[in-house]
């Protein structure tokens, strides 16, 4: 389903000392899609890695469920009001919500003319929470290493992996002059997706990381086996593919606020570990939460972008 295709087309190719042989350029195309598919495959094996230590060190010690959990307290406090936002946003999530999106990622995947990406953008959303329920009801499990039962294992989250795999299928199979507009509404819908889950306390800020970490790793697979028939071509013969400024930008600014949210994140978690807030802990740890949810959700959409530029540009002719 995912098989690599290798691209044979004869590409024109000039260099400075006059036309360089189709079998050079050729070359040089599968050494350009070559090095990124090798990025978007370690990037992958990155987010498996990074799935497995959030459960480790959130779930797995008396420390970071303690963490975990003031942050699930904290979400509380103004919750009333909250909710009347949060609510609607989570019950978009349905299992006909899935069925539509997958088709319309598939729909416009074969208007491209884009078969095999037809293929991976429906594989990618059951894979991601196909996975998401087997780690959550079936590999991993969650301790009771606090005071009293503190419920069943609830990590990855569900409701965030659906509203992040169905935003990366359609930011993966859309033409590429479209990615970044789609990414910076798959990035606002899925934060606000995942947010909701903590006002509700239906999930903790470690399940919806790790939800996202899940769909960052099968979209990175995507990414990795893009075959020669899903590469981008120029709307009119012997027009540019150079990667849209919008797209530069668009990974620059989500890359901006993933580090400033994690900064900030990171300095008020230091004080929550202290004590040192000069108000509720639980409150800040919330907070903690929801800038960590918000910086996570920015990176792996800033991630998939670059990967998918990168890996559906053939290399320039020289």
């Amino acid at each position: 389903m995912f098989a690599m295709v290798a691209d044979t087309r004869p590409l024109p190719a000039s260099g400075p000392s006059g036309p360089v042989p189709v079998g050079r350029a050729s070359v040089d195309v599968v050494r350009a899609r070559t090095g990124a598919r090798v990025v978007a495959a370690l990037v992958a094996l990155l987010a498996a890695v990074g799935v497995g230590l959030t459960h480790r060190v959130f779930v797995a010690t008396a420390a970071g469920q303690r963490v975990d959990e003031l942050a699930f307290e904290g979400a509380a406090h103004g919750q009333g009001r909250l909710w009347v936002v949060a609510e609607p946003v989570l019950d978009v999530v349905s299992v006909a919500f899935v069925v539509v999106a997958i088709g319309v990622a598939m729909l416009v995947a074969v208007a491209r003319r884009r078969w095999v990406l037809a293929v991976q953008v429906a594989a990618l959303v059951v894979g991601a929470n196909v996975t998401t329920q087997l780690l959550k009801h079936q590999l991993l499990e969650r301790p009771d290493l606090l005071p009293g039962w503190n419920g069943p294992n609830t990590l990855p989250s569900g409701h965030t992996t659906v509203a992040a795999s169905v935003s990366v299928a359609l930011l993966l199979a859309t033409p590429r002059a479209w990615r970044p507009a789609v990414t910076v509404v798959g990035v606002l819908y899925t934060a606000a997706t995942g947010v909701s889950t903590l006002v509700g306390q239906w999930h903790r800020p470690s399940d919806v990381m790790a939800a996202l970490l899940v769909v960052l790793l099968w979209g990175a697979v995507v990414c990795a086996f893009t075959p020669a028939v899903a590469l981008d071509t120029p709307r009119t013969p012997g027009g540019s593919l150079a990667t849209p400024g919008s797209s530069v930008l668009a990974g620059l600014l989500l890359l901006g606020a993933a580090v400033g949210g994690g900064i900030a994140a990171t300095t008020m978690a230091g004080l929550v570990g202290a004590w040192s807030v000069p108000f509720a802990p639980d409150v800040t740890a919330y907070a903690v939460g929801v800038l960590a949810v918000a910086s996570v959700t920015a990176a792996t959409f800033a991630v998939l972008l670059v990967l998918r530029q990168a890996t559906a540009r053939p290399a320039p002719a020289k």
